[in-house]
């Protein structure tokens, strides 16, 4: 097996409220989007946003409320400037700090955003883990 992520589906309470969030964030929705389902290219992954009760059902779980769900999204930064703008236009686009940016204990600079669905957001610049040009994140033993 090649272990891969190929999409992250998130449920969201108000899919339109929350497509509209990633695009003022800077995301471009795919055509392949629908009335239920909002689709966005990030590099080598997909992330889609669809209605919570309609996740729940598809995937044949009741819906609960999760409060703290231990999962969190990253968005990798090529510098610490570069994290900085990222982590303000989601503000200005509507998420919520939960932990601004600042300088962390492994040598990187990162903070925490909640996006309107409250699906945490960390904004991290981490020198140990470059990215190439395209943005792409490789572990460095996985360049061997």
């Amino acid at each position: 097996m090649q272990p891969r992520i190929t999409l992250v589906t998130l449920g969201v309470t108000d899919l339109p409220r929350s497509r509209a969030f990633y695009e003022a964030w800077g995301w471009t929705a795919s055509s392949a989007s629908q009335e239920g389902v909002a689709f966005f290219q990030a590099n080598g992954l997909a992330l889609a946003l669809f209605g919570r009760a309609d996740l729940a059902k598809d995937a044949g779980v009741e819906d609960q409320p999760t409060g703290f769900a231990a999962i969190s999204l990253a968005y990798n930064a090529h510098t610490k400037d570069e994290a900085d703008e990222v982590f303000a236009r989601a503000l200005q686009a509507g998420a919520r700090a939960v932990k601004p940016l600042q300088d962390v204990f492994w040598g990187g600079y990162s903070g925490y955003f909640a996006d309107p669905d409250g699906h945490l957001w960390e904004v991290a610049w981490n020198p140990s883990f470059p990215l190439d040009e395209q943005g792409h994140m490789f572990l460095p033993d996985s360049l061997k």
